[in-house]
């Protein structure tokens, strides 16, 4: 049975799941029928095979990591791998620059301390996001300002913004979940209307346009993630985008310990704050190479995820995540749809999801109600968030984070499937939709398991 994830690792999710290996000799479905029970019945897989396995490599990547070994320069203030991982990353997305950093994590963290983001400020965020998009915020003891969710893109509801914002507003920093982008004009409007910054958490967006032009372009800057079960990855790393060169000095300046140049210098930089948010030569040649087949990667994905939504959306109860108007690409790192339990005779959602991955389908509920985890609300009573802001601000600051629409959506509606599973066939794509006509067909009789 599915659970709810928070964290952007899936991988472990993915190797529970993915084989889809029945024991024995596997009963292959034929593609456009019911007439077979679900696999949970007892009737044969809709999808037998396992999906494409993540993360897919080849000569390429032991060259360019034993190029790096024998170099003997690792990092990257001896090394030129990193360098040119920038210069390829700054023309594939399309912004002027871009600076490797350890993690998507790191990426954001460097952006907010570029920006002096510090206590009695406020960053604007989603409730439907990685915890990592909260962490970032309050490690800088910020007040993180959850907003509801658009209960038909997953995305942050642009249209409740300008009610989140205060005088301490300094930072709106929406998600593109999923790799689809947020309805980004709206968001620019709202910073420029404001004289806030915007800052594109895109840790799940590599290569989503927006009108035809890259993720990580819009804002101040951008942030991305190289995490293992990322679209792109090296295991663990990230990248900040931006056109502004100033401002990548400074974060050039903030990871390096607030240090400029190729070295590590006897005195202090400059600034009054800065860490070691370093990415190695390693990742760097784990990057060049995986960059050589992203884009046949991305078109596949982009593909197989249009064609899915088509025969999805004949079945009814299941409605995919709708794309902004202006989106003309999502990475598709996942594949979310909604599921309405009444067009299933009531079947439950985790009963749904467990037949489904019978099915030989591995899916999730995906994130949760983050608003009302213990982890966030414990902040209300915070030793040092209290020193700062108060009980009284601490307390209104939970009421503020209410959350109706993704209450919803968590508890009852998500659905999420993988980005490596849109690398495979259209008959991958049949597979799945067969699956879930299955057990629609069959919710009744699977309600009584």
């Amino acid at each position: 049975m599915s659970k709810k994830l928070f964290r952007r690792d899936f991988i472990g999710n993915l190797a529970l799941t993915g084989t889809g290996i029945a024991i024995g000799v596997p009963q292959i479905l034929k593609a456009g029928t019911t007439d077979y029970k679900p696999a949970i019945l007892g009737g044969p897989k809709a999808h037998a095979a396992p999906f494409t396995t993540w993360p897919v490599f080849n000569a390429t990547e032991e060259k360019g990591l034993t190029d790096v070994l024998k170099s003997r320069n690792w990092g990257r203030l001896n090394g030129n791998v990193m360098a040119a991982f920038e210069s390829e990353y700054s023309k594939l997305t399309g912004c002027k620059h871009s600076l490797g950093v350890s993690s998507g994590t790191s990426a954001l963290t460097t952006i907010l301390g570029a920006l002096e983001i510090g206590p009695g400020d406020e960053v604007i965020i989603p409730v439907y996001t990685f915890v990592a998009t909260y962490n970032v915020v309050v490690l800088n003891y910020a007040l993180p300002i959850l907003v509801d969710t658009d209960i038909e893109t997953f995305q942050m509801d642009a249209t409740k913004v300008q009610a989140a914002i205060t005088p301490q507003t300094k930072v709106i920093m929406p998600v593109h979940i999923g790799g689809s982008p947020v309805d980004i004009d709206v968001f620019m409007e709202l910073g420029k209307k404001n004289n806030i910054s915007l800052v594109e958490d895109a840790c799940q967006a590599h290569l989503a346009e927006w009108k035809g032009k890259k993720v990580g372009n819009f804002g101040i800057a951008g942030a991305f993630s190289f995490q293992s079960s990322k679209n792109l990855n090296c295991a663990e790393g990230g990248a900040i985008t931006t056109n502004e060169e100033a401002f990548i000095r400074t974060c050039y300046n903030f990871h390096n310990q607030g240090q400029g140049g190729r070295s590590a210098a006897y005195t202090p930089g400059v600034g009054t704050r800065g860490t070691n948010l370093r990415l190695t030569e390693f990742q760097g040649s784990l990057l060049l190479a995986q960059m050589t087949r992203l884009l046949e990667q991305s078109n596949r994905r982009w593909e197989n995820a249009q064609y899915l939504t088509r025969l999805l959306k004949e079945i009814p109860g299941i409605t995919p995540a709708k794309l902004y108007p202006g989106t003309t690409r999502s990475a598709y790192h996942l594949y979310m749809f909604r599921y309405d339990k009444n067009h299933f005779a009531g079947l439950s959602r985790s009963k749904f999801l467990e037949a489904l991955s019978a099915e030989g389908v591995p899916n999730s509920v995906g994130y949760g109600q983050m608003n009302k985890d213990s982890y966030v609300t414990g902040l209300a009573k915070n030793k040092h968030y209290l020193k700062i802001y108060g009980e009284k601000t601490m307390q209104e600051w939970l009421e503020r984070n209410q959350c109706p629409q993704n209450d919803v959506l968590t508890s009852e509606q998500s659905v999420w499937l993988f980005q490596n599973m849109l690398l495979g066939t259209k008959k991958d794509m049949e597979q799945i939709a067969e699956g879930i006509r299955k057990i629609q067909k069959y919710a009744a009789d699977i309600a009584k398991l």
